[in-house]
């Protein structure tokens, strides 16, 4: 049986009246000497523990000596709790100095700043410049059909509502596992990227509104999606783009035709490292969401972002739907 549900709640009853702790937190001062605790209130705090957290008879709960701790009017103690036999699990409370009230608090830094977790340098962006106060960064796979849905409905909806107040970028995240092409669309975006933002932008939009027919030959009988047709597809709508664009061609090609992982697997390593295990998954100024939530909540938290660096949010405009759009026009034939 878990005991950590059941801890769970014992954190919410138990948080007294204290003052709050953002960066000391909790923890003893060094070289404070311990100061004993009577069996009496030993046992007391035993109980009261036990009691709230509704733990089993096979569980122990072990109080150790009292110490000073940062917060007025309390000492620190450590309970260690967990089965009989097995290893306890230590939790960090506060006893105030009357031996009237217990509470448990937790610690959290705050020192980092959320605008740095990640980073739009070195992406082609949408909207605003590198000066606009809300940054969007957007871990994406383009084989995946909620980033289709969000990238077809919610980032013009963005960029309509707030222009230049915000700045968008998309990661590389393909789920490998479930989207076997997803890498390779990711390559070829980049290939396109380190020649021309608008390139770049036009393959991504050109592949989201196509993902229902990429891996079907429009010239065979049979309309099932292979592999190998979808690849040959992706190449040539990387290269067809490129042409448009006027790149080197001759630059491109060796590009597409090297299909260098790398780039794309570093800003997958970034993205688990951030706790990313879905897509589409949005940083707006450090806040996480993932999925393809309704848009008010994106809003709101653009809106949030905006206020925290001191600007208005636009007027409040009727919310878009987001249905995801069916593709106009099939894929471009393998050639």
């Amino acid at each position: 049986m878990s005991m950590f549900p059941r801890l769970t709640r014992l954190s919410a009853l138990l948080l007294l009246a204290a003052s709050t702790i953002l960066s000391s937190g909790c923890r003893a001062q060094a070289g404070a000497e311990a100061m004993k605790m009577s069996p009496e209130l030993t046992r007391r705090v035993a109980l009261l523990i036990r009691t709230k957290a509704q733990l089993p008879f096979n569980y122990e709960v072990k109080v150790n000596d009292r110490r000073p701790s940062p917060v007025s009017g309390y000492d620190q103690i450590t309970v260690s709790i967990g089965e009989y036999g097995k290893a306890l699990k230590p939790m960090a409370f506060l006893i105030s100095k009357d031996n009237q009230s217990l509470a448990q608090m937790n610690s959290f830094d705050l020192s980092k700043d959320p605008l740095t977790l990640t980073s739009d340098a070195g992406r082609p962006s949408r909207g605003g410049n590198e000066k606009a106060p809300v940054k969007i960064v957007v871990y994406d796979d383009l084989e995946c059909p909620f980033c289709a849905r969000m990238h077809a409905q919610m980032f013009p909806a963005l960029t309509n509502r707030y222009g230049d107040k915000v700045r968008i970028v998309y990661k590389d995240f393909p789920l490998t596992q479930i989207h076997p092409w997803g890498m390779h669309a990711a390559v070829n975006a980049d290939c396109l990227a380190d020649q021309s933002a608008p390139a770049y932008w036009n393959f991504v939009d050109y592949m989201h509104s196509h993902l229902d027919t990429v891996g079907i030959d429009p010239d065979a009988k049979d309309k099932e999606k292979t592999l190998p047709v979808a690849l040959k597809q992706l190449d040539r709508a990387a290269l067809d783009e490129g042409t448009k664009q006027k790149l080197d061609m001759k630059r491109l090609n060796a590009c597409v035709d090297k299909q260098d992982e790398t780039a794309v697997k570093a800003y997958m390593k970034e993205g688990e490292g951030l706790s990313v295990g879905g897509v589409p998954a949005l940083f707006i100024n450090g806040e996480m969401i993932t999925g393809a939530v309704p848009i008010e909540y994106v809003y709101r938290a653009v809106d949030d972002a905006l206020l925290a660096q001191g600007v208005t949010s636009p007027p409040a405009v009727p919310l878009p739907s987001l249905d995801a759009p069916e593709a106009s026009t099939p894929a471009p034939a393998a050639k």
